[in-house]
């Protein structure tokens, strides 16, 4: 018969344990980005002056704005949708 070396069942154990370690990484990985993805669905931030969506028309809303009411030229009026 064959005789094994002593090493034959170290390597076994080395390869073992690097494949379990990168299977666990890949999971941990994933546990992290599910939550965040979880987490950070459908959130986003506007820049939309507050108080303005009651306003019967776009002029209405941005005269009522007091952070554009200096900036408004009644002269230049600009609309983009």
């Amino acid at each position: 018969g064959e005789v094994e070396s002593p090493t034959a069942g170290a390597d076994v154990a080395v390869i073992g344990g690097v494949i379990a370690a990168v299977v666990f990484i890949l999971i941990c990985l994933l546990v992290v980005m599910v939550r965040y993805l979880y987490r950070h669905k459908g959130t986003y931030h506007t820049n939309e002056a507050k108080g303005t969506e009651f306003a019967e028309s776009a002029d209405a809303a941005l005269k009522n704005d007091p952070a554009l009411q200096e900036a408004v030229d009644e002269s230049k009026k600009e609309y983009f949708i």
